[in-house]
Protein backbone atom coordinates (compact mmCIF):
# COMPACT_ATOMS: atom_id res chain seq x y z
CA UNK A 1 0.00 0.00 0.00
CA UNK A 2 1.42 3.38 -0.99
CA UNK A 3 1.44 6.43 1.26
CA UNK A 4 -1.22 9.09 1.03
CA UNK A 5 0.23 12.30 -0.52
CA UNK A 6 -1.48 14.37 2.22
CA UNK A 7 0.36 12.36 4.91
CA UNK A 8 3.66 12.80 3.05
CA UNK A 9 3.15 16.57 2.87
CA UNK A 10 2.20 16.63 6.56
CA UNK A 11 5.51 14.97 7.51
CA UNK A 12 7.44 17.39 5.28
CA UNK A 13 5.68 20.34 6.93
CA UNK A 14 6.19 18.97 10.45
CA UNK A 15 9.97 18.63 9.90
CA UNK A 16 10.23 21.99 8.14
CA UNK A 17 12.25 23.92 10.71
CA UNK A 18 15.12 21.39 10.45
CA UNK A 19 16.11 22.69 7.00
CA UNK A 20 15.00 22.32 3.40
CA UNK A 21 12.78 19.22 3.67
CA UNK A 22 11.51 17.39 0.63
CA UNK A 23 10.03 13.99 -0.12
CA UNK A 24 10.95 12.14 -3.29
CA UNK A 25 9.03 9.20 -4.66
CA UNK A 26 11.02 5.96 -4.38
CA UNK A 27 9.80 2.46 -5.19
CA UNK A 28 6.16 3.42 -4.65
CA UNK A 29 6.77 5.25 -1.38
CA UNK A 30 9.00 8.18 -0.38
CA UNK A 31 12.51 9.07 0.71
CA UNK A 32 12.68 12.14 2.95
CA UNK A 33 15.60 14.57 2.58
CA UNK A 34 16.94 17.50 4.57
CA UNK A 35 19.21 19.83 2.61
CA UNK A 36 19.79 17.06 0.08
CA UNK A 37 20.63 14.36 2.64
CA UNK A 38 18.27 11.40 2.96
CA UNK A 39 17.34 10.83 6.60
CA UNK A 40 14.14 8.82 6.51
CA UNK A 41 11.39 7.05 4.66
CA UNK A 42 7.64 7.30 4.47
CA UNK A 43 6.15 3.90 3.73
CA UNK A 44 2.51 2.83 4.03
CA UNK A 45 1.67 6.06 5.88
CA UNK A 46 4.39 5.45 8.47
CA UNK A 47 7.41 7.66 9.18
CA UNK A 48 10.78 5.93 9.58
CA UNK A 49 14.01 7.61 10.64
CA UNK A 50 17.50 6.29 9.94
CA UNK A 51 18.95 5.04 13.22
CA UNK A 52 21.74 7.15 14.73
CA UNK A 53 22.98 7.54 18.30
CA UNK A 54 22.01 11.22 18.36
CA UNK A 55 18.50 10.36 17.24
CA UNK A 56 18.27 7.53 19.77
CA UNK A 57 19.06 9.96 22.61
CA UNK A 58 16.14 12.19 21.61
CA UNK A 59 13.51 9.50 21.06
CA UNK A 60 10.57 9.52 23.44
CA UNK A 61 10.22 5.77 22.91
CA UNK A 62 12.34 3.53 20.74
CA UNK A 63 10.62 1.20 18.32
CA UNK A 64 12.57 -0.37 15.49
CA UNK A 65 10.68 -1.61 12.40
CA UNK A 66 11.64 -2.32 8.83
CA UNK A 67 9.86 0.21 6.59
CA UNK A 68 9.25 -2.50 3.97
CA UNK A 69 9.82 -6.21 3.64
CA UNK A 70 13.49 -7.10 3.53
CA UNK A 71 14.69 -3.68 4.80
CA UNK A 72 16.91 -3.04 7.79
CA UNK A 73 15.05 -1.71 10.82
CA UNK A 74 14.63 2.04 11.18
CA UNK A 75 13.28 4.06 14.10
CA UNK A 76 9.51 4.06 13.69
CA UNK A 77 8.21 7.52 14.64
CA UNK A 78 4.65 7.29 15.90
CA UNK A 79 4.43 10.82 17.36
CA UNK A 80 4.34 12.92 14.18
CA UNK A 81 2.18 15.74 15.53
CA UNK A 82 4.92 17.59 17.48
CA UNK A 83 6.84 19.64 14.90
CA UNK A 84 9.54 20.77 17.39
CA UNK A 85 10.21 17.15 18.35
CA UNK A 86 10.39 15.97 14.74
CA UNK A 87 12.63 18.86 13.69
CA UNK A 88 15.04 18.18 16.55
CA UNK A 89 15.16 14.48 15.62
CA UNK A 90 15.86 15.35 11.99
CA UNK A 91 18.62 17.83 12.87
CA UNK A 92 20.33 15.39 15.24
CA UNK A 93 20.05 12.51 12.79
CA UNK A 94 21.37 14.50 9.83
CA UNK A 95 24.34 15.75 11.84
CA UNK A 96 25.53 12.12 12.12
CA UNK A 97 24.80 11.01 8.57
CA UNK A 98 27.43 11.27 5.85
CA UNK A 99 27.12 13.91 3.15
CA UNK A 100 25.49 12.70 -0.05
CA UNK A 101 27.88 11.42 -2.68
CA UNK A 102 28.28 13.79 -5.63
CA UNK A 103 26.50 12.65 -8.75
CA UNK A 104 28.80 11.62 -11.57
CA UNK A 105 27.76 12.84 -14.96
CA UNK A 106 27.84 10.14 -17.62
CA UNK A 107 29.85 10.76 -20.73
CA UNK A 108 28.01 10.46 -24.03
Amino acid sequence: MASNPDFVQYIVDQCGSAGNIEARKMFGDYGVYCDGKIFGLICDNGFYLKPTEAGRRLLRSEEMRPPYEGAKPYFYIDDVDDCDYLSSLVKATCAELPAPKPKIKKKC
